[in-house]
């Protein structure tokens, strides 16, 4: 019987219980995770992410957590397709990979774990997560160095190699794996709380086979993915067509190019055009780039829909092989997430001014804060890592949101200050909206914030990397830019040092690091805001008098 013959003796019905059931399963992998992971980037940020795949690797249903990470998931199952041959898989293997140049997409510290689901003697589905792990050894503690100048020096790679064999841990591996990391404990943890999540997923999977068959299961995928193709070219058409350009300078003095041509068939990012790869750890891998230009494409052709390989089908991105968003090896990739944030805010750029559901700029960052040392109480060795909430911008309808995480973290959360005072050798001293003016428009950006952690021991680390500095969040149509995105750190004598990116610099007892994100991007000319809201946001300190006076013209 054929597929199409197959697909016609299923009733609906049954394929939307199918595809239901998945999104559930993907969502009880997550809450899997997150109850059993030991750090706290996974249990209260949600730094992570949970996919279902088909057999060849196809994104069939996703989870929650971050955006970015779901995109990753079907990558790595489709290279650990491509370098196994078929009968080295079977039931009860679990492989993980987090080297960007055997699947893992994103940066070491992001380890995925993927794990096939057999009916009989065929892979049926794949059950996947990803997760960031604080340490995987490197050159630095944290495995984050602004310094990296090939991917040897950032850690333990793990080129999709099998951990798992018939439901049998691969003693040797794990091993190798605690050696490498500065926090074995945690590393060891964090794996347990992803073979857990993985497993849960095939164990519900097959119930569903025995309840409606592989061969209903397999055609339930098959329509689903069908189905956001369909959702896809329907938007597409829906779209303005045209072909779309922009350069921007970044941070670094360097200048990336986007063209994005729409037409009822394709959505073509190009991004061929750009700067030879970094020396350093800012690079983006191919299958990087192709998550951000998925974010995109997803945010105005479907962003209502659920994920899937079928919605993916009429994106087409083109590259330069030796290029940032296409290094080679042995290219860095420690501050991948920079690169990618700033591929996303870069298209989101070109088209904002021609899609009016599109925003202003936001602060644009992951605002990546790393801290670590010994644990005044245990002694211990501790490492936060903490990606930062800040301003979005103005609307055609909305002032623009304050304190949330960017585009690419989705449905995360700022770590709680008791548990980071509890788990780090840090006291949160203050976490509160921005002061900085900025992002002035008929709809203002959202605030960001400013967050102080004081030190509480002597010879620790301080490292971050964050963009979105010297260029500050873009306005539209008459809008101001918003405010940068910076951190501050306080030495206990008073003396104040300024950095937007640094590595490993020494903090002690009495330091405090202060966090400063920025205020997202204007919408409309100022003048045009309503009085009364002016009033408002004077009374509530959104801006000052001087601001009310001068730019929105308020008479006294």
């Amino acid at each position: 019987m054929s597929q199409t013959q197959n697909q016609a003796t299923v009733d609906p019905i049954t394929l939307e219980i199918i595809q239901s059931s998945l999104q559930s399963i993907s969502d009880e992998m997550f809450a899997a995770f997150r109850k059993t992971a030991m750090s706290a980037i996974i249990y209260e940020v949600l730094d992570m992410g949970t996919a279902i795949t088909d057999a060849s690797g196809n994104l069939a249903s996703s989870g929650a957590g971050i955006p970015a990470f779901v995109g990753v998931l079907d990558k790595a199952v489709q290279r650990v397709l491509e370098l196994h041959e078929r009968d080295e898989i079977t039931p009860g293997d679990i492989f993980a990979t987090n080297d960007p140049y055997y699947g893992g997409v994103t940066h070491l510290n992001d380890v995925v774990l993927v794990m096939p689901v057999f009916a009989g003697e065929r892979i049926i589905a794949w059950t996947a997560n990803i997760a960031h792990w604080n340490d995987i050894g490197g050159m630095v503690p944290g495995s984050i160095s602004n310094e990296a100048t090939e991917i040897f020096q950032e850690g333990l790679r793990l080129p999709a190699v099998k951990i798992f064999d018939r439901h049998q841990p691969i003693r040797s591996v794990l091993e190798i794996m605690k050696a490498n990391s500065r926090l074995p404990d945690f590393l060891q943890g964090d794996m347990w709380a992803g073979v857990a999540a993985v497993r849960v997923g095939e164990r519900r999977i097959l119930e569903l086979i025995d309840k409606y068959s592989a061969e209903t299961f397999s055609t339930a995928l098959e329509s689903f993915m069908n189905y956001g193709e369909q959702v896809a070219r329907q938007a597409l058409r829906e779209l303005p067509q045209g072909l779309f350009e922009l350069e921007e300078e970044q941070d670094s003095g360097a200048t990336y190019k986007v063209t994005v041509e729409i037409s009822n068939e394709e959505f073509i990012v190009d991004l061929s055009d750009n700067p030879d790869q970094d020396a350093g750890p800012n690079n983006a891998s191919r299958d990087g780039t192709m998550v951000a230009a998925q974010m995109i494409f997803m945010n105005i052709t479907g962003a209502h829909e659920s994920a899937n390989a079928g919605h993916f089908r009429p994106l087409r991105l083109l590259t330069r092989p030796g290029s940032v968003f296409d290094p080679r090896p042995p290219a860095a990739f420690g501050t991948y997430y920079e690169v990618e944030i700033r591929i996303y805010d870069l298209i989101w750029r070109c088209l904002a001014p021609h899609f009016e559901k599109l925003p202003a700029g936001s602060f644009a960052s992951i605002c990546g804060t790393f801290i670590g040392g010994r644990h005044p109480d245990t002694g211990r060795h501790f490492t936060i890592v903490e990606p930062e909430i800040g301003g979005w911008g103005g609307s055609v309808t909305h002032d623009g949101n304050c304190a949330i995480f960017s585009g690419f973290h989705g449905d995360t959360f700022n770590c709680p200050a008791e548990v980071a005072e509890a788990r780090y050798g840090l006291y949160v001293e203050q976490l509160a909206l921005g002061e900085e003016s900025g992002g002035e428009g008929e709809h203002r950006g959202g605030k960001g914030i400013v967050l102080d952690y004081r030190v509480r021991a002597d010879g620790c680390f301080f490292t971050c990397a964050y963009t979105r500095n010297k260029h500050k969040p873009w306005a539209l149509h008459g809008g101001r830019e918003g405010s940068p995105n910076y951190v501050e750190v306080i030495r206990r004598d008073g003396h104040i040092e300024q950095y937007a990116v640094v590595t490993a610099l020494e903090v002690n007892e009495g330091d405090i690091i202060r966090v400063h994100t920025g205020t997202g991007g204007g919408y409309g000319d100022p003048r045009r805001r309503p009085r009364d809201l002016v009033r408002e946001d004077l009374r509530n300190g959104y801006i000052t008098a001087e601001i009310a006076r001068t730019v929105y013209e308020l008479a006294p």
